[in-house]
């Protein structure tokens, strides 16, 4: 069954997502604001689901139309095929979000495309009332400039919730941006890898699944793991195929913070992720950091001053960021920060910058590259 899907993504993290599409073989994609659209089967949905590591979720894309009245939305919403979809137990809540269009109240706009469902169920099933109390099918419209895209969610928890962060200190960062700073980096598996901000070890512990390319989503569970017509065996396969595909690699990995507390929470993580043996987490402070590797990554989701500790701390802290360029000259840094005046209070311009999305947060990802190794003759 070919079906239309959808892969939603932060802000910013749109081109990641459809990189990581394209490496699991899925050339035919489209990428809009806030999401990818790509044509997949029942395989698809496995696959995707456990190894996207910088998308949100999976939809089905169930119909696109436009709609300006209450009365266009209904019908075109009640053409669609939902009982392909939707069993006769279905438990199917829907949700809504409208911008720029001329549908802009979102309750009516969830009452009438629920109402919708129903008629037409009612016309295939040959019922009045439906009980749902059934696996569920979370069903949402979306309203863009009068474009009403309808999906169900195949993924059910976000998909930044791999399951191993079960404790979390200040501030954390998502599972899925933390991974998306690692790919945008280009770090290599080979080379030494370092946050000495790293709180309750959250981009340590996603380099590390990076770099033994264990499928994110491995140990959680998923909504279409419920479906009546989804094949069990589609995700025993995909499950399979993860974990042939985990590297034995020795990496060099380090996170360090001068919290304990925050520590132990980065230990707890690490161990529930099963890289606890490729990260070694230490207590120090960032001036008193040292690598015997020549070449190596440093990436940091900072202090903002805007959720952890006061602004003029924040900005002395930057000044004095330097202190790594000096002691780690050969070394390629990637700072994450909102902080407008970042590059200056750091003493130099990026390489390259992006604008990311932490929550809600605008942010920078500044990037600094150090020099390449030299090549071996042999």
């Amino acid at each position: 069954m070919k079906l239309s899907l959808i892969a939603t993504a932060a802000f910013g993290l749109e081109s990641v997502v459809a990189l990581e599409l394209k490496n699991l073989g899925i050339n035919d994609v489209m990428v809009e604001n806030g999401k990818v659209q790509f044509f997949g089967d029942y395989s698809t949905i496995a696959r995707t689901n456990l190894w996207l590591r910088t998308a949100d979720r999976v939809l089905i894309k169930v119909g696109e139309f436009y709609a300006e009245s209450f009365e266009e939305l209904f019908e075109k919403t009640k053409a669609l095929p939902w009982e392909e979809f939707l069993p006769k137990n279905a438990n199917f809540p829907v949700t809504g979000k409208a911008v720029r269009s001329k549908l802009m109240s979102v309750s009516d706009c969830q009452a009438i495309v629920k109402k919708a469902i129903v008629e037409r169920l009612k016309g295939k099933y040959r019922l009045n009332w439906f009980p749902e109390d059934g696996p569920e099918f979370k069903i949402e419209v979306s309203l863009l400039k009068d474009l009403a895209t309808l999906t169900i969610d195949t993924s059910g928890a976000g998909l930044h919730k791999r399951g191993y962060r079960k404790l979390t200190g200040r501030a954390p960062l998502r599972e899925t941006l933390a991974a998306a700073l690692v790919i945008l980096s280009r770090w290599r598996e080979d080379r030494a890898f370092s946050d000495p901000f790293c709180g309750s070890g959250t981009i340590p512990v996603e380099a590390a699944l990076i770099g033994l390319n264990i499928a994110p989503g491995i140990n959680r569970e998923f909504a279409f793991m419920k479906w009546p017509w989804f094949p069990k065996k589609e995700l025993e396969l995909a499950r399979e195929e993860a974990r042939s595909k985990r590297r034995n690699l020795k990496l060099l990995i380090y996170g360090s913070d001068i919290s304990e507390d925050e520590l132990s929470y980065a230990r707890y993580h690490a161990k529930a992720a099963g890289v606890e043996k490729s990260i070694r987490f230490f207590k120090k402070d960032f001036r008193e950091v040292k690598f015997t590797e020549e070449y190596g990554w440093l990436i940091s989701n900072l202090p903002y001053g805007e959720r952890i500790g006061d602004v003029r701390e924040v900005e002395k802290l930057y000044r004095e960021l330097k202190i790594l360029r000096e002691k780690l000259p050969t070394w390629s840094f990637y700072f994450l920060t909102s902080h407008p005046a970042f590059e200056k209070l750091y003493g130099r311009k990026a390489d390259k910058r992006r604008k990311l999305y932490n929550g809600k947060i605008e942010t920078q990802f500044y990037q600094f590259f150090g020099p390449k190794p030299p090549k071996i003759i042999l």
